[in-house]
């Protein structure tokens, strides 16, 4: 066989799987540890439609200096979320606090 032959070929099955592969997309959203009623359903309706268009969610509770001692008001806030958009989406990492952020990852639904 000849080699640049070879080479066609194995360049022409590569573009062929990367035409076939989907990017991943990661939106992020932000809380605060006593974000307010209105700034929630405005970030809620955000995620909402993150999921819809197939990007996963990445949400977060940042906290600031001493605002560290309101962990379980920032866990509590991204359950609620998750339980918000359970029709949307389903969570894949439940919240982890990692320094001083409280992170949860939720991936869309498969549409049928």
């Amino acid at each position: 066989m000849d080699y640049k032959k070879f080479v066609y070929m194995q360049k022409k099955r590569e573009k062929e799987l990367k035409a076939k592969s989907t990017q991943i997309v990661v939106k992020e959203i932000r809380f605060g540890p006593q974000t307010d009623e209105h700034d929630y359903e405005f970030k809620r309706k955000n995620a909402e439609k993150f999921l819809k268009e197939g990007s996963k969610l990445k949400a977060f509770v940042f906290f600031k200096g001493r605002s560290i001692i309101y962990k379980d008001q920032g866990q509590i806030l991204l359950l609620r979320l998750a339980t918000d958009l359970e029709e949307f989406g389903k969570v894949e990492a439940m919240p982890v606090l990692e320094g001083k952020r409280m992170i949860m990852f939720i991936a869309p639904k498969k549409k049928k």
